[in-house]
């Protein structure tokens, strides 16, 4: 399409035209991607997903080791989208201020993200769902913003809701109310996939289908209101274990948790699980229209995650933003032509190697663009090496703080967020950090914190899965220096200099 944009339903009534016609489908594989939106790996957010796991993972590949490059929303997505890490992508946190959809954002990045690559190559693009957090704003274009590279565009305007939200539909407002038939947002990204799917699509084609969940406020379908009633959040490893050699933000929280904050965040624990069943019904109901159509042999599909989560680890009751495995790492599965089912990988895959992959399987030549991550086609061809992959990895995050005190917590002063009635604060402003990732020859992590004690946190994951302790004060002083080095090439690389 070119720059002007009709309503799916103006769309969709073209196909009783007389003659019209669609191009004829190609060779060229086609590509769809299931982006869950706060769903965890680490605490067991994989559960409620059977269908997804075994339509998907088990016909499939399941990577052990897929991490997002920061834990919030927008600059994941922003990572996601553009394949770069966030130093090159400049959005810093969810606000407008912090680059989140702003209009500095779709000048200098907008263009440069994989559906535009795609839909230069001849892909028909179709997005539906949560895009970025400042989506919509009408600081930033409003909800006649379409961003390039989308021939059929169904953007949530602002953060995830499940009910009573705006839809951008290819430049047109279109707004949803309370009823569940015709408003629950995650099985009207569902409807409107397969109308695009039986209707409109065209191989090659690529579905970007990003619902709310398991995002705040979690409202399940009527459908499973009451599953998993019985269900608490895991009592494992680091939940309720006091950080006491951590950054100052984690050592803050309240030890013991109070019976009040685990009764909350075991709520939330299972309102979360119930959002994702809807989920796990949209990855069924689609790839049985794909089977349908006779489409399903020649699409990859990809199922993932913008970032983790926690829900009592180290005492914090609920959010992201944190350096540790469970608010990181996220569920990748692919299925898709030439892969073999029941594959598990254990090379680290980022999301920023997401968009270089969808170029590869399009046959464009990442190298030319300015994506800092890596095609992960080869892996799944099995047309490289395990030691050609790369052993480690990048991870930042901007805190984010309020400049008056927050009126939860005045004890603490200013610069905190994200505050609870018992003064715990899972964000600040020096909540900002760096650091390095490695899988191989050791499993490492070293991270340090932009503030003015310059601290530092290692952990032996091999060791210490659960990263209790921290060993920076203990640890050969030849290895942080070593970590150190690599951690300032890391933020300085860009492009072919962050591959290698």
């Amino acid at each position: 399409m070119g720059g002007a944009f009709l309503p799916l339903g103006a769309l969709w009534a073209l196909l009783t035209v007389p003659g019209l016609l669609f191009a004829a489908r190609t060779a060229r594989s086609n590509i769809i991607l299931f982006l869950a939106d706060d769903q965890d790996l680490e605490i067991g957010g994989m559960t409620p997903m059977k269908k997804t796991q075994s339509l998907i993972g088990e016909l499939g590949a399941t990577f052990a080791n897929a991490f997002a490059v920061t834990p919030l929303c927008c600059p994941s997505r922003s990572s996601l989208l553009t394949g770069c890490y966030p130093h090159n992508h400049l959005v810093r946190n969810n606000s407008l201020e912090g680059n989140c959809s702003s209009p500095v954002w779709q000048r200098f990045q907008e263009p440069f993200t994989f559906p535009v690559y795609l839909q230069k190559k001849g892909y028909q693009t179709f997005y539906a769902g949560k895009y970025l957090n400042q989506y919509g704003d009408a600081k930033a274009g409003g909800v006649l913003h379409v961003p390039p590279g989308w021939n059929y565009w169904m953007g949530l305007v602002g953060n995830s809701k499940y009910y009573n939200y705006s839809l951008s539909v290819n430049g047109h407002e279109e707004k949803h109310g309370d009823l569940y038939e015709e408003d629950y947002l995650t099985d009207l990204i569902t409807n409107r996939s397969l109308m695009f799917l039986q209707k409109l699509s065209r191989a090659p084609f690529l579905m970007v289908l990003a619902p709310p969940a398991a995002h705040s406020p979690w409202i399940a379908s009527p459908l499973y209101q009451s599953a998993y009633s019985t269900v608490k959040a895991p009592r494992n490893g680091s939940f309720n274990v006091h950080g006491k050699d951590k950054h100052w933000l984690i050592r803050q929280a309240k030890n013991p948790m109070s019976n009040t904050s685990i009764e909350f965040l075991d709520n939330v624990y299972r309102q979360r699980w119930r959002t994702l069943l809807s989920v796990d019904d949209m990855v069924e109901r689609v790839l049985r229209q794909l089977k349908s159509l006779d489409l399903l042999g020649s699409t990859y599909v990809f199922y993932t995650s913008d970032h983790g989560y926690h829900t009592g680890q180290f005492s914090l009751p609920i959010d992201k933003r944190q350096l540790y495995e469970f608010d990181i790492r996220v569920p990748l599965l692919v299925r898709g032509p030439g892969i073999k089912p029941n594959q598990t990988y254990l090379e680290p895959i980022l999301n920023i190697d997401l968009g270089p992959t969808f170029l590869d399987i399009a046959g464009i030549n990442v190298s030319l663009t300015p994506m800092d991550g890596q095609s992960f086609l080869p892996l799944l061809e099995n047309r490289i090496h395990v030691n050609g992959w790369r052993s480690d990895f990048l991870v930042q995050y901007t805190g984010e703080g309020c400049s008056g005190k927050d009126p939860h917590c005045p004890s603490l002063g200013p610069g905190v967020s994200q505050c609870f009635p018992d003064c715990v604060c899972e964000d600040a402003f020096n909540n900002t950090y760096a650091c390095v990732r490695t899988l191989s020859p050791i499993n490492l992590q070293y991270c340090e914190f932009a503030d003015a004690q310059d601290f530092v946190e290692v952990y032996n994951l091999t060791s210490d899965p659960h990263q209790l302790i921290n060993v920076a004060k203990t640890v050969d002083p030849s290895l942080l220096e070593q970590m150190n080095q690599r951690l300032i090439k890391f933020q300085a690389c860009a492009g072919p200099s962050c591959r290698s």
